[in-house]
């Protein structure tokens, strides 16, 4: 039965350092690809939320705890996780949405996964159980070692409990639509930035340009009023969004084409092929089967970086390796990843 399974891991650890068997570490198969080197040490069995405090906007809970089970709990008090971590397929868990660093359709608005990190137990490789952070946004003197754990992919520790703020849920919450070209969304999405507005995600595909206002009910309505198009009361695009459940996210068998995520200046041309773009144009979905380096090159031009959707990123840069030495002196979590990434 799932709990408090700490004490096991912790000797699984000093056991695997002890025989210098490197560790794949496993959370509920979401996100990581099953075949990968080292021996898998499954870590969603330790779950369970330790603490929660709505009055203080806080929560604890076991990495291996699912979203949809934090969620439910927070929806009791009307409040949410801000970073709206992607659930996939109702498999996600919170030391999951923590280690890949993964936000959803709000970030820009609401914040990264970073930002609402307060605090982090952990298991370093040499099997020791270190505390950083705490349970209150100013409690750390020096450097904030739990948010370097956000998107470090399991490669410094398991992450046994991650402290959380968390914010209440909108009054009132509408989606606005329109009609209209890539060339006219970019810039409206660029001028709704600027301006003051309870827009909270943006999304722009197939000619249709989405925004999600929150917030109080007159703002809400007063900014739909200003916006026009159609107004949608439904959610299901931005759970489809956060979940990377839209089309664009499933793979077609045969078809020679790979989805890529790039994260690039928002006003940034898009690229030749059609695409699905939020965060103000900050991020872009683009499923195409144009070649590797020209898929980087149009990235780099448009100031920033490509990724394969849903890949691991691997960790060789010299300040990775310095945090790698410090927490896992051995090499034993997650050798496979040694190349630099990009925030999430």
């Amino acid at each position: 039965m799932a709990g408090d399974r700490a004490a096991q891991l912790v000797d699984a650890v000093r056991s695997a350092a002890a025989d210098e068997q490197p560790l794949r570490l496993l959370g509920a198969g979401s996100k990581v690809p099953a075949a990968e080197a080292g021996h898998a040490l499954q870590v969603d069995e330790n779950r369970g939320v330790v603490d929660y405090q709505p009055e203080e906007l806080v929560l604890t809970a076991r990495g291996g705890t699912p979203l949809a089970e934090i969620q439910a709990l927070l929806h009791q008090s009307r409040q949410q996780l801000p970073f709206e971590p992607p659930m996939i397929g109702g498999r996600g868990t919170l030391g999951g949405a923590v280690a890949t660093g993964w936000s959803g359709p709000g970030r820009p608005w609401r914040g990264a996964v970073r930002d609402a990190v307060l605090g982090v137990e952990m298991i370093n490789g040499l099997g020791e159980r270190l505390t950083f952070g705490g349970q209150v946004m100013k409690n750390v003197a020096g450097y904030d070692l739990s948010r370097l754990q956000v998107g470090a992919w399991g490669s410094l520790g398991i992450l046994l409990s991650i402290s959380v703020r968390v914010t209440p849920e909108a009054h009132a919450e509408r989606t606005c639509q329109l009609e209209c070209a890539a060339a006219e969304a970019l810039s409206r999405m660029r001028a709704w930035a600027r301006a003051h507005s309870p827009i909270t995600a943006t999304c722009f595909e197939g000619g249709v340009l989405s925004a999600r206002l929150s917030g109080m009910a007159e703002s809400v309505a007063a900014a739909a009023e200003r916006i026009g198009g159609e107004q949608v009361p439904d959610s299901t695009l931005w759970r489809d969004l956060r979940d990377r459940a839209l089309p664009v996210f499933a793979s077609q068998d045969g078809d020679g084409q790979r989805l890529w995520q790039i994260h690039c200046a928002p006003a940034a041309e898009l690229p030749p092929d059609a695409c699905l773009v939020e965060w103000s144009g900050a991020r872009r979905w683009w499923r195409t089967d144009a070649r590797v380096e020209d898929v980087r090159a149009y990235a780099e031009q448009a100031g920033g970086v490509a990724l394969p959707a849903g890949a691991a990123p691997r960790f060789d840069s010299p300040h990775m390796a310095r945090l790698k030495r410090a927490f896992d002196p051995q090499g034993l979590f997650n050798p496979h990843l040694n190349d630099a990434h990009p925030p999430q």
